[in-house]
């Protein structure tokens, strides 16, 4: 069977799988996003904890042929590039040794692209949101120094991806970011003066923050993420709110992962420019001792209905403006990753591959 369009499906990776200096003081000598992982343990009956890789075993992101193998997996299973976290901190980058490996190297010979998870970084994990371990900061220097650093270093690598020879760069945060139209046209300054034609600009929306204006304010596209927390709103039963209350024992709000399909599916298209995500499942316990949030009971066949549904509603704008992304490819913290895992092996990529084999 083929479509009359064709779509490129990103899966967003997080490159927290190595020890660097500051989590070592944060958390832990050797701390890794594996440390919590390894640590989880079921909340109720039925609950699927811990998730354990399988195939790529538990990697470290310093080593080369961990990111090679990625890659090599991502691209046996139709996915057409990965989108990694970027982190800047007025000039200091946080977990930037994957991606200098990739630029260093030449290797592997697959797309990818960034997007700036500008927030600050807290002790959130321990519910402790109050405690910031490293503040996000903004200033025009900045934001020109920073887009200065990427034209110099990622944007100019032939593997980065772009549309119409346009770097494409996320904000995810963009609500948090003064003067944001402003913000924007500098981007696209320093981009032009490094010999680009522009820099292809999309602003996440998140579930709470929708960007109703992203054409004025200068963004190219918006990309409606997921997991949409607005539209996930639960009411917690009575023994949780006690628990929430008067924090007896373990708290979390869970949903079912097909009623998670069948919100999400109803969604209307928003009226601007988008590109479309999914998630294969979501459960950040490991990462939360309270408050997390579960959803039961993901399997292959329901994301596979989810991802079919979006890659038939996505609209191409151009050859090159054809992307859908899922979320994520490696966040072992959430429950969140198409990497196999010992309870599904490589279930959810075989119906990724599937899927994404229609619209090639």
């Amino acid at each position: 069977m083929s479509a009359k369009k064709k779509l490129r499906a990103l899966a967003v990776v997080l490159p927290q799988f190595h020890p660097f200096p500051e989590n070592d003081k944060w958390w832990g000598k050797g701390f890794t996003e594996w440390t919590n992982v390894t640590k989880a343990r079921p909340s109720f009956k039925g609950h699927y904890q811990p998730h354990l890789p399988a195939d790529l075993g538990f990697y470290d992101m310093r080593l080369l042929q961990t990111l090679i193998d990625q890659a090599n997996l991502a691209k046996e299973h139709n996915l057409a590039g990965f989108c990694f976290y970027h982190y800047w901190f007025n000039g200091k980058r946080l977990l930037e040794t994957p991606v200098n490996k990739i630029l260093a190297s030449k290797k592997p010979d697959f797309p990818f692209m960034l997007a700036w998870a500008n927030e600050n970084w807290s002790r959130r994990w321990d519910g402790q949101d109050q405690e910031v371990l490293m503040e996000q900061k903004y200033n025009a220097g900045d934001h020109a120094a920073h887009a200065k650093y990427l034209c110099e270093n990622e944007f100019k690598d032939e593997r980065y991806i772009k549309i119409d020879g346009k770097p494409f760069f996320l904000f995810y945060n963009s609500h948090i970011i003064p003067d944001l139209k402003e913000t924007i046209q500098i981007w696209r300054n320093v981009a032009k003066e490094h010999g680009f034609k522009d820099i292809y600009l999309g602003g996440i929306k998140t579930s709470s923050h929708y960007i109703p204006d992203a054409e004025e304010l200068g963004f190219d596209v918006v990309i409606e993420w997921q997991p949409d927390w607005k539209n996930l709103e639960i009411v917690p039963n009575i023994w949780d709110r006690i628990k929430n209350k008067f924090s007896l024992g373990k708290t979390y709000r869970k949903i079912n992962f097909k009623e998670v399909t069948k919100r999400m599916m109803a969604k209307s298209c928003p009226p601007n420019k988008h590109f479309h995500c999914v998630v294969p499942g979501w459960d950040n316990s490991a990462r939360r001792k309270n408050n997390a949030f579960i959803m039961t009971d993901a399997t292959p066949d329901l994301y596979a209905e989810w991802l079919k549904d979006t890659c038939e509603k996505t609209e191409v704008y151009s050859e090159e403006e054809n992307f859908v992304f899922i979320n994520a490819w490696n966040e072992w913290a959430e429950g969140n990753h198409l990497e196999p895992d010992r309870k599904w092996k490589r279930a959810f990529l075989e119906k990724t591959r599937d899927i994404l084999s229609i619209y090639k």
